[in-house]
């Protein structure tokens, strides 16, 4: 812990303070009220306690810290500014404007030393979870007991707001379990909330709740600086559990009448209470973005501190790789995407039956054997997901080395730990469950797209066809719903084969996440006669049966729907009718106007056929009737009852394409 006299540390607080009350009042937009009862412990986390180096900010080893609570970013710019981070003044006064990196919650990759996107309420807390998984998998595997190059911890600041979310309840109760020592959680615990007081909703005692999850919990006055240094001393001795500090704070502290007030926390204080504040803290009311001396004079000097800490874990670090070449060779792996051609994919015969989940855990488990990285689990579906590593241990409180997560029923706590340990770096990460249940994460999944994070998500139980289950485990809407995330790509692979090409794709798609859909029904492979069909798939769609000549019709299907259009087909044998499979309807628009014309030609009529809502398909095959697919929720029943139940069948294809040749 470096030493930073109490006297500086006030000074760092109060420059926190004034920076925070003139970027939100110069925007006129923000957040005042957390930066201003929370520059304490961010000061003293950045001056003091805190391991980084502002010059090297993806150092692997550095400290992380999560504002779970994003609203209050101006704390964060202001403190990443004072401590050297490339953040400068002219940002801070761009606080909220367009193009501005300073935008009005953290974004990943704006600004060097932003760890994680946050704002939605909660996932802060389940990002740093999954950072401390990371830490603790990477410490487990290549620390040796000469050289521990991986010793940091994770340190999260989360409000009231946080707590009251599920996604932290869920990620807490894991992080307990786990036992993740690396892990301490700052609550800022100032009983406000936009509404008024916290006893409005929220009576709970969360110390005891942490308690319960087996977290280590300590209580501090959020101003008393020795006592909050005591508190982190404190947690990082305490062996075997994660620690919550609870801070008992003040929100818009030193903002006069605004102290106190919920309505300090979404919006400007006003230029009168700015000008009282800075005059209680001895300040020319005049001077806008001040900073004391003091402190820029502190983090300026300690830069030369940094940078031998950073210098000296590098020839630690050198020294360990020379000693230890098996590990260094496998740490390099760790950061960087496979050869997939040393892979042995499992081969599927024409005309075998089976469904694309079990490929799919064929095939995960094939490449898992040459990208040692990659990692995951389950919401407690690993057996019906098929996602177990075999061969491999499970990550737990005895052993973080395993690669095999076991997440719990959790979950929108899987999806933003994943989103942690890929933004970590060096893990790839997956997680699993049905694909109707990806609405209880859906937010993490588009925070990993936002982030550019390539999270895997392996989404099985794709359609109407897990039948009995009934419309509460029958997606409907799920699929076209991913597809409208932005940057989410979605491969629905139409048979064993295609998993196979599927997970290709996967591996070297690393600009954000990706859902697999997999079937729980047994799908026929059927033959692949097209010779550019492996190159195409990559593209997102290849021809599957084609016509002589160019067709006058073109059936376009997706994941299971390709053997029903194909059934369909053959009561058109010779007719100019051309059928694709469209793996991915994002990779397919991406790829060009040339190679959507040779798939989908602009002359020829066009139909889709999916299990699912109609709903966008109308960019690719036009409006009106010309999509097959299911437009309200599903029924209880034998599969193949509920398909023809709910008029999924090759005969009513059948009659589709002979009204749409008619009219062609």
């Amino acid at each position: 812990m470096i030493q930073c006299n109490s006297d500086t540390l006030n000074k760092i607080a109060k420059s926190v303070r004034i920076l925070s009350m003139d970027g939100v009042q110069k925007a006129n937009s923000g957040h005042p009220g957390l930066p201003l009862g929370c520059a304490e412990i961010g000061s003293l986390l950045y001056a003091s306690i805190m391991n980084y180096y502002p010059q090297e900010p993806q150092w692997i080893n550095r400290d992380r810290f999560v504002l779970s609570a994003g609203h209050g970013s101006m704390l964060l710019y202001s403190l990443l500014h004072l401590s050297g981070f490339d953040v400068s003044l002219d940002d801070l006064k761009k606080f909220r404007q367009l193009g501005s990196k300073t935008a009005g919650h953290p974004e990943y990759t704006f600004i060097p030393g932003i760890e994680t996107t946050t704002g939605p309420l909660g996932q802060g807390i389940a990002n740093g979870v999954g950072m401390a998984m990371a830490a603790a998998h990477f410490a487990s595997v290549f620390n040796t007991s000469a050289e521990k190059i991986i010793d940091h911890y994770v340190y999260i600041l989360a409000g009231d707001g946080c707590m009251m979310e599920g996604v932290a309840s869920e990620a807490s109760s894991l992080a307990g379990h786990l036992k993740l020592e690396n892990l301490v959680l700052f609550y800022d615990s100032n009983e406000i909330t936009i509404e008024g007081n916290t006893s409005l909703a929220f009576t709970e005692d969360v110390a005891a709740r942490y308690k319960a999850y087996g977290w280590h919990v300590q209580q501090v006055d959020a101003y008393d600086l020795d006592g909050i240094a005591k508190a982190v001393e404190t947690a990082k001795q305490i062996k075997g559990q994660p620690s919550l500090i609870v801070l008992k704070s003040v929100i818009a502290k030193g903002a006069g009448k605004m102290e106190g007030s919920h309505d300090a926390h979404g919006a400007p204080l006003g230029a009168e209470i700015i000008r009282e504040a800075k005059k209680n803290m001895g300040v020319d009311p005049d001077k806008d973005f001040y900073i004391f001396p003091e402190a820029s004079e502190f983090f300026k000097s300690m830069m030369q501190e940094r940078e031998q800490a950073f210098k000296g874990w590098q020839i630690k670090f050198e020294s360990w790789r020379k000693n230890n070449p098996d590990k260094a060779e496998l740490w390099d792996s760790y950061f960087s995407v496979p050869d997939l051609s040393h892979c042995q994919f499992p081969a599927y015969e024409v005309g075998s039956k089976v469904a694309t989940r079990a490929a799919g855990g064929q095939v995960l488990n094939a490449v898992a054997k040459v990208y040692p990285s990659l990692m995951g689990g389950s919401a407690d579906l690993a057996p019906s997901n098929k996602t177990d590593l075999k061969g491999e241990k499970s990550f737990s409180a005895k052993d973080y080395s395993g690669r095999n997560f076991h997440f719990g029923v959790r979950e929108h706590a899987m999806g933003a730990i994943c989103n942690g340990m890929s933004l970590f770096g060096g893990i790839r990460p997956y997680c699993s469950t049905f694909l109707i249940f990806s609405d209880y994460y859906r937010p993490a999944i588009r925070l990993a797209s936002l982030m550019k994070q390539p999270v895997i998500n392996i989404l099985t139980h794709d359609s109407i066809f897990v039948g009995e289950d009934g419309p509460t485990h029958q997606p409907i809407e799920q699929i076209s719903s991913l597809r409208m995330i932005p940057g989410v790509t979605v491969l629905r692979p139409a048979d064993a084969q295609e998993t196979v090409e599927a997970w290709k794709i996967i591996v070297n798609h690393t600009n954000g996440p990706v859902c697999l859909m997999l079937t729980r029904q047994n799908l026929e492979v059927f033959p692949k006669k097209h010779p550019d069909w492996e190159d195409d798939i990559k593209k997102g769609a290849y021809i599957v049966v084609d016509s002589q000549g160019e067709p006058d019709l073109v059936v376009v299907a997706t994941g299971s729907e390709v053997n029903l259009a194909r059934e369909a087909m053959k009561s058109f044998e010779g007719k100019k009718i051309r059928l694709v499979s469209m793996i991915s309807r994002e990779l397919f628009m991406k790829a060009g106007s040339a190679f959507v014309e040779k798939i989908l030609p602009k002359n020829a009529a066009k139909i889709a056929v999916e299990a699912g809502i109609s709903y966008g398909w109308g960019d690719l095959v036009g409006n009106g009737n010309r999509v097959l697919g299911i437009d309200r929720f599903g029924e209880s029943g034998p599969a193949e009852e509920v398909a023809e139940h709910l008029g999924l069948t090759s005969e009513n294809l059948v009659k589709m394409i002979e009204k749409a040749l008619k009219n062609s």
